[in-house]
């Protein structure tokens, strides 16, 4: 093993330059820990754990049929990522796919929105600890008074434990990608053994048979209509299926990578699917009522205190919170990776300071430290208003979907104009199936952005205090882009 591994590593680097970059990143990345990076960012054991309620409040049991839709959709764009993984072995994949099927332009913008996306989402995940620690221990509560995320001092709480976990992150990530792995890895496995344990539990307690999902009274019986209910429930798993393209990020850091990351972008992303069905499937199994209303109110947590009684429901909490620091970990680390890839091409201010690589670690330091230290002050806006946040935390994955499309739309016509090869032998392609299945991807991301986006007061504004949050997706986007295009304007006017 000790023989062959310098020979692997040279091959990679040569690979590298070939690509026109110097190798600076080290090499420590094996399969499972580029696997991880992907699990972990979609984090189904966080994300289901929280979204649940949401879900079922639009769609009842109905809701179950939206994750397999999304599933199958965010695998077409999977497959796509999957040949580019394989020829453009680069960190920063989202900026450097779409940047070399689609030109600087449209590869700018496509960094920009899962950059901003990237750090509204470690914000979102590091805030998620208020759910967990203050149910494990109340000394996690900080800030005296209501742990509720919605009340003053939860929503100040939350900000503290979130700012402490995004300090743990940077310093992780500024020592180098090798501890940032093993800490990755070793949480992934808890956390997949947690959800195994929780599917067994509830399956062991089921009440009722899987025909629970053919269930549309809340859908028939909605304001919104069974077509409006069901696209509002869609949401919950269009929030979670995100980031699988986390091992492509990594790619320089990844030991023969044109292999790797097109297998771990998929499994990462199939194994999340495979698993978050049958969380939920059994979920519906054993709750105890359908229709007492907590479901839709507490959601998971409900079902599993039900189910599993306090002990081994703080047993659960304690694998939620690693999780927890898992994706945040993930989520910070694919961040960087992209600002670097854009600064390391001058397309960021402040590019040296964040292109640079410190020799010994290996590691871009400065992307660390910028993605923690924006996503913290983000968190002061809960504080204030904590609909707010939860509204900026929606956006962010409409911008994650723009970005996705910002590399499937330019894929899909260099293909179409024959200017996109296939991959050498023994690499993944999609061969004579890569138009098909390349449109059809186009498609459903250009349909996701539309309901992600959709003006819905159910969805940006549930209590009616805010109205003008309700235009907020198609106002946060445009704002962006503006944005953006000043920020583009001033560093072609300073080069």
């Amino acid at each position: 093993m000790t023989a062959t591994l310098p020979q692997t590593t040279l091959t990679d680097d040569d690979d590298l330059s070939g690509l026109g970059y110097r190798p600076t990143l080290h090499r420590k990345l094996g399969r499972y820990a580029s696997f991880a990076a992907g699990f972990s960012f979609v984090s189904i054991l966080t994300t289901i754990f929280q979204l649940f309620a949401f879900g079922y409040s639009f769609g009842g049991p109905a809701f179950f049929w939206t994750w397999p839709l999304v599933l199958g959709g965010q695998l077409l764009v999977a497959l796509v990522f999957a040949e580019l993984a394989a020829q453009l072995p680069l960190s920063g994949a989202v900026y450097q796919w779409s940047r070399r099927v689609g030109g600087e332009t449209v590869g700018w913008f496509a960094g920009w929105y899962m950059a901003l996306a990237q750090v509204v989402t470690a914000a979102a995940a590091a805030i998620a600890l208020q759910v967990v620690l203050p149910q494990l221990w109340d000394g996690f509560q900080l800030v005296g008074g209501d742990p509720a995320l919605t009340s003053v001092t939860g929503a100040t709480n939350a900000v503290v434990l979130g700012a402490l976990l995004l300090t743990a992150t940077t310093v992780i990530n500024s020592i180098g990608v090798g501890i940032m792995s093993r800490i990755n890895s070793i949480g992934v496995t808890c956390e997949i053994v947690g959800v195994i344990a929780v599917v067994l539990a509830l399956a062991t307690a089921a009440r009722r048979g899987p025909e629970v999902v053919t269930d549309t009274s809340v859908l028939t019986a909605s304001d919104l209509g069974a077509t409006g209910a069901f696209l509002v429930s869609a949401l919950m798993a269009a929030y979670v299926m995100v980031g699988f393209n986390s091992a492509g990020e990594l790619s320089e850091e990844t030991l023969d990578p044109r292999r790797t990351a097109p297998r771990t972008i998929l499994s990462a992303l199939l194994v999340s699917g495979i698993g978050g069905a049958l969380m939920l499937l059994t979920a519906l199994m054993a709750a105890p009522s359908l229709t007492d209303g907590r479901l839709a109110t507490e959601g998971l947590p409900y079902v599993m205190t039900a189910v599993l009684g306090t002990f081994w429901g703080k047993v659960l909490l304690i694998d939620v919170a690693i999780a927890i620091v898992v994706c945040t970990l993930a989520i910070q680390t694919a961040g960087s990776r992209l600002v670097f890839s854009m600064a390391r091409d001058g397309q960021l201010p402040a590019a040296t300071h964040l292109a640079h690589v410190d020799p010994r670690r290996g590691t871009p330091v400065w992307p660390s430290v910028v993605i923690g230290a924006l996503a913290v002050g983000l968190l002061a806006i809960n504080i204030g208003n904590a609909a707010l946040f939860t509204t900026l935390s929606s956006v962010c994955i409409v911008m994650i979907y723009l970005a996705y499309l910002l590399v499937s739309v330019p894929t899909l016509i260099a293909r179409l104009r024959g200017r996109f090869t296939a991959n050498e032998p023994g690499l993944f392609s999609l061969g004579r199936w890569g138009v098909p299945i390349n449109i059809v991807a186009v498609l459903y991301g250009a349909a996701m952005v539309v309901n992600l986006s959709w003006p819905r007061s159910e969805v940006y504004d549930p209590t009616g205090e805010h109205p003008w949050l309700t235009f907020s997706a198609p106002a946060v986007v445009i704002g962006v882009l503006l944005l953006g295009l000043l920020a583009r304007r001033s560093r072609k006017a300073s080069a």
